[in-house]
């Protein structure tokens, strides 16, 4: 932490800790040897290479040794899948959890067990909704340092204007789809994304590799700063989702570079992107086309200051040590 390439949820957490050590609180984290994160670290894995969250032996053994090395802190925040279970070794020490993925079957049988001690944490309304039931102690944004990227004025490269896709290749989150609209709209695409999973590959071959051409192009896993510099310069960021985003951290990073987001409404998008102010919501392709014809009519300033606003880090610290302190005050 943060991600040299894909990881939003590396990001998010980075952004967290430098936001409570700025607030002036103590932060210790429990990661990988290998994290650059400018704050206290322990580890017990060296380096983050084949790590995934829900990996089950090597976020156990992450985990488990986590909770003994942070036994005598105020709190926890844990932000992996085991150790909220593991905690109940530790039951006098308050523990948050956040769940950053899609309340599916699984998770959604796993979190309805969990111990009614453990505060959840929902990123999003729309993901809380998936499973009503479940008792979510705070919804609570995501947030971006918008001062650590650049504003652009979307005028694209040496080659002219063009849209932008990134995440990762996953029929869900829509290549293809932003490949057929931006064509229809007679712009070119480029696209960075993750692509290390037999799936994500399969998919790549059978449904985005035949719509490749002059016209959209394909640039791989691309690091920071290369990021960085696509966004700023692009017109929009296509984010053509077809599935219950829990968040969408791209969304976010796009404003922060003035990059205004076309999307469909589905899963959080709604409570990230202003209609007609920080981006179009669109119900289908053809609107999509349609919409990114009609950028220009949109002040990239203003996704910037959603993302110096509301989408901050200092507000998404704020809201997370409100519910710290209550939590430490009633233990």
């Amino acid at each position: 932490m943060p991600p040299p390439l894909y990881g939003g949820i590396e990001l998010v957490i980075d952004q967290l800790a430098r936001g409570l050590t700025e607030a002036g609180h103590d932060v210790t984290l429990f990661t990988t040897g290998d994290s650059t994160c400018p704050v206290r670290k322990l580890w017990v894995l060296d380096e983050a290479d084949g790590f995934r969250i829900g990996t089950a032996v090597p976020e156990m053994r992450h985990a488990i040794h986590g909770y003994k090395a942070l036994a005598d802190q105020d709190i926890i925040h844990d932000h992996t899948v085991f150790g909220p279970f593991y905690s109940d070794r530790f039951p006098h020490m308050p523990v948050v959890t956040t769940i950053h993925g899609p309340l599916n079957e699984e998770l959604s049988d796993l979190y309805s067990d969990l111990s009614p001690r453990i505060a959840i944490v929902a990123i999003s309304h729309a993901q809380a909704a998936t499973l009503p039931s479940l008792p979510v102690a705070r919804v609570i944004h995501h947030g971006l340092d918008a001062s650590r990227f650049p504003f652009g004025n979307g005028k694209g490269d040496s080659d002219g204007p063009y849209a932008l896709f990134l995440g990762r290749m996953a029929s869900a989150k829509g290549a293809h789809r932003a490949i057929r609209v931006a064509r229809k709209a007679g712009m070119r695409i480029l696209m960075a994304a993750k692509m290390r999973e037999d799936p994500e590959k399969q998919y790549f071959r059978e449904e985005v590799e035949p719509l490749l051409g002059p016209d959209a192009v394909y640039l791989g896993e691309v690091e920071h700063d290369v990021k960085l510099d696509l966004l700023a310069n692009a017109s929009a960021l296509l984010f053509p989702i077809r599935w219950n985003e829990p968040f969408g951290m791209i969304m976010l990073e796009a404003m922060a570079c003035g990059t205004p987001v076309l999307a469909f409404p589905e899963g959080s998008v709604p409570e990230v992107v202003e209609n007609g102010v920080t981006g179009f919501l669109c119900e289908d392709e053809e609107e999509m086309a349609t919409a990114l014809h009609k950028v220009e009519s949109l002040d990239r300033r203003k996704c910037r200051e959603a993302v110096e606003g509301y989408f901050s880090t200092r507000r998404m610290v704020d809201d997370h040590l409100a519910l710290y302190t209550a939590l430490a005050n009633r233990s």
